[in-house]
């Protein structure tokens, strides 16, 4: 979550969680639903029952939230949709299209989807593939409101992609920004995410296809980003054998940090994964995940990208925590199905 409550500037404070919300999650229920599978071109802010007929042919995925001074929250996610020619839509994700929205919350826990599309494909320079995983923050290049980075995808996975951005002075009308952000020659990446540095730099964390998740930082206020030495999370361990990817942040109000991130022992199995660091560079990963697919409607074959939200506010704001993450039924052929976000709270017990 990206805190504005404690700062509307470019400032390490959006990032600082009020405590360390631990290793043991669970599953708790469906946050944003994805559109059923007759909504093949949704109103944004289009609604259905739980009981209607899903297969997964869309999709909503990739929450990214903002804590609002005032105490409500705003949510950035990615719906998925079929692109013309191609009905089956996010079970055939090379072939589909998506698009960035937004809805709100007072609580964090019940979201109203808004009217209006954050950012469409052809607008963010995609034609008519995809713009995915948004990050959404303060820019911080001293001109006032907010950047966001995103994956822009001009074609199937294996297509090399970008990772671009676009402003904005009250979060719902976005303008592109010209050329990318980061960019490298052959390979794809994903699900960018930025931390601010106490030395006034910003360092963007996102999966390099094959690699695992790099970082590389920016002097100039987020616009050119050098490579850094060094994978931050290497992609081989039992549950992030085949990526590690959509890293979580969080700086702890004790020093250091921590990550959660999501990955993909096989093909058909995802799970949230977490890692601590002194520095934001070396990073000494847990053993086990944190939250694991279960035999709940939602989450049955993976959850995955994630953004953990905490209360800014009341006797409580020190140690409520809920994530917000991705969650795939595995309804589908190839363990595919329905992905949907949902929501987990920490595990007490």
């Amino acid at each position: 979550m990206i805190d504005l409550t404690q700062t509307a500037t470019a400032s390490p404070l959006v990032h600082t969680a009020p405590s360390d919300p631990g290793t043991s999650w669970k599953s708790h229920a469906v946050a944003i639903d994805a559109p059923r599978d007759d909504f093949l071109n949704p109103a944004s802010d289009a609604q259905s029952s739980n009981e209607s007929l899903r297969t997964g042919v869309c999709g909503t995925v990739a929450p990214r939230v903002l804590a609002l001074p005032g105490g409500s929250y705003r949510m950035f996610y990615t719906q998925i949709l079929p692109r013309a020619g191609h009905p089956a839509g996010a079970n055939d994700y090379d072939n589909s299209t998506s698009r960035i929205l937004s809805a709100t919350s007072l609580d964090g826990q019940s979201w109203m989807p808004e009217p209006g599309v954050r950012l469409s494909a052809a607008e963010g320079g995609a034609g008519k593939f995809r713009v995915v995983s948004s990050e959404v923050v303060p820019r911080a290049d001293s001109s006032g409101g907010l950047r966001m980075y995103y994956e822009c995808c001009e074609g199937p996975q294996a297509k090399q992609n970008c990772i671009r951005s676009a402003v904005s002075e009250d979060g719902l009308r976005w303008t592109v920004e010209p050329d990318s952000r980061l960019e490298f020659n052959g390979h794809n990446l994903t699900a960018p995410r930025i931390l601010f540095l106490p030395d006034g730099r910003c360092r963007l964390f996102c999966c390099q296809q094959g690699k695992g998740i790099i970082s590389a930082v920016s002097d100039d206020g987020g616009l050119t980003f050098l490579p850094e030495a060094g994978i931050r999370i290497v992609s081989g361990g039992n549950f992030d054998r085949l990526t590690a990817f959509a890293p979580e942040i969080l700086r702890l109000p004790t020093g250091g940090y921590r990550m959660y991130y999501a990955g993909y022992g096989s093909a058909t199995r995802a799970d949230i994964l977490t890692a601590v660091s002194d520095d934001g560079l070396a990073w000494q990963k847990d053993a086990r995940p944190v939250l694991s697919p279960k035999s709940n409607r939602w989450d049955s074959a993976k959850c995955s990208e994630m953004c953990v939200i905490w209360r800014t506010e009341g006797p409580d704001s020190t140690g409520h925590f809920q994530m917000l993450h991705e969650a795939c039924d595995g309804t589908s052929e190839n363990q595919r199905g329905v992905w949907r976000i949902a929501s987990a709270v920490r595990n007490e017990s």
